[in-house]
């Protein structure tokens, strides 16, 4: 019997920020557009998958930044994230809709944003476009910015709150 031919694990799709620039220069080089987003991702839940792959929707390729667990702890409070930064990366590269995720630990994407210069940037709906950081870097060199769909109740924090019954 043969084996099936995977594509990349999900720890392969890791990168630290050269790989992760080295990929995202590559790709649009042979001029494939690419998407990035970004995210706590804590307790990933059907709202993150649906964003995550209406997001590649918009490109060839989708590269994810998440939060690190400090970053975690000032947008999200004590106790948080339940989901240590390391495991939430490799979640996060398990979807399919994913090809590179790299963490950040400075306060906000911005100086990410600005190395890989992504050609859409996609954030969630719970965002306004004049609160999204890195929007004005992104259309400076000719991207674009999306908002994608929530599914209303759908957050990590209503999902904590009902396991600890707060």
């Amino acid at each position: 019997m043969r084996r099936r031919k995977s594509g990349p694990s999900a720890r392969d799709k890791i990168l630290t920020r050269a790989a992760a620039l080295a990929a995202v220069s590559a790709a649009q080089r042979r001029g494939l557009r690419v998407v990035f987003s970004n995210g706590c991702f804590d307790l990933l839940h059907i709202g993150h998958v649906r964003s995550l792959e209406q997001a590649r929707a918009h490109g060839d390729r989708l590269i994810v930044a998440v939060n690190g667990d400090t970053s975690v702890r000032r947008l999200k409070g004590s106790g948080r994230p339940v989901v240590p930064l390391r495991q939430r990366l490799e979640m996060v590269a398990a979807l399919e809709c994913v090809d590179w995720v790299l963490a950040f630990r400075s306060a906000t994407p911005l100086a990410t944003i600005r190395t890989l210069q992504p050609d859409v940037l996609a954030k969630g709906g719970d965002w306004r476009l004049d609160e999204i950081v890195g929007r004005a870097e992104v259309e400076s060199w000719g991207g674009k910015v999306i908002l994608l769909r929530q599914i209303p109740g759908v957050r990590t924090s209503n999902l904590v709150d009902r396991t600890t019954g707060r």
